[in-house]
């Protein structure tokens, strides 16, 4: 039986972490095209932190929650969905609302959960899939044999990065601010490059440079990323951790006919949303399903420690995901 209240994290007021709070709140009841899904574990993404800072705002008609990936089991389907019954396993992307122990979400962003993967692991999975599959192989074009180089190799989108890459045959350079992180990258394939002590821009140009960057970080590098390209490179951004303003020369992208573009996840449609997620169970859960890619597991907190979930993250000591165990599986 479905309850009339749940727990749930609440962002009380922006600031700090200690500004997360568990209420009580109605559960919600899924709508037209919508399940609601009874949430087991919850994914912590950087966004969520924006969120509570106030500097990130939900969408138009999103939960207030904080929250943007979980996996657990349908609860209850809304009007005209026809794919999901329920009981089913599954892990989906949100609009939020994730950290309660039930969320809505529309039923085309909820993905199967991959043979072999417990529900831990499957909910560090759509925030990262959705956004390194969307803007490494649908935007950024990404094929077998180039040279591709991901910032923020340890993070959870850059392990998912590392790993989707390697699988498209590519060659993977990625940089980290430490040796275990450097370690970390590696083990999953990839190039390291400590940014603390080398120039990830001789260390490209010496290889040829690369024919795709994923970036999260912005300011000073953005220009170096294009010093870092190959001629004819793509440069996506996808964040912007050290701020979205850098003194650029267009001349370089004009001569070299470099590409820059970029996305955030978050503000596209559900049916932009819908078609990645068609994409994924397509193309890459086979390769989750062969263990080809997986989630890299940083920490797990109760629900009630959401709090000290977001300062292991703000730390920037985290080696790929965290996440938050809401209920029993």
């Amino acid at each position: 039986m479905i309850p009339d209240m749940m727990r749930a994290v609440a962002i009380t007021a922006p600031g700090a972490a200690d500004v997360l709070e568990v209420t009580n709140r109605p559960v919600p009841v899924a709508g037209h095209g919508q399940i609601l899904i009874r949430v087991h574990w919850a994914g912590v993404n950087r966004p969520d932190v924006l969120q509570r800072m106030g500097v990130y705002a939900p969408p138009a008609g999103a939960s207030d929650l904080p929250g943007l990936e979980c996996a657990g089991t349908v609860a209850s389907i809304g009007p005209g969905v026809t794919r999901w019954k329920v009981g089913d396993r599954v892990c989906a992307l949100l609009p939020g609302g994730g950290y309660a122990e039930y969320a809505l979400c529309p039923a085309d962003h909820a993905l199967p959960v991959p043979e072999g993967l417990t529900l831990r692991e499957a909910a560090a999975l759509p925030e990262t899939a959705f956004t390194v599959w969307s803007n490494v192989v649908t935007r950024g074009g990404l094929k077998g044999g180039e040279r591709f180089l991901v910032h923020g190799g340890s993070s959870g989108i850059g392990t998912m990065a590392i790993q989707v890459a390697r699988a498209l045959g590519a060659r993977v350079w990625a940089t980290a601010g430490s040796d275990a992180k450097c370690q970390a990258c590696a083990a999953l394939g990839a190039r390291a490059v400590n940014y603390r002590d080398q120039d990830f821009v001789q260390i490209l140009q010496e290889a040829g440079g690369a024919d795709l960057i994923l970036d999260m970080v912005g300011g000073s590098y953005i220009a170096r990323n294009l010093k870092a390209l190959a001629d004819e490179g793509r440069l996506v951004q996808i964040a912007f951790l050290s701020g979205p303003k850098a003194e650029i020369n267009f001349a370089q992208i004009m001569m070299r006919r470099l590409t820059v573009t970029g996305a955030t996840l978050r503000p596209q449609s559900d049916l932009a949303k819908a078609a990645i997620a068609a994409e994924l169970a397509r193309d890459l859960w086979p390769l989750v399903e062969t263990g080809a890619v997986r989630p890299l597991m940083d920490s797990s907190f109760p629900l009630a420690e959401a709090d000290a979930a977001h300062r292991r993250m703000e730390g920037g000591d985290h080696i790929g995901k965290i996440v938050l165990r809401v209920t029993e599986e």
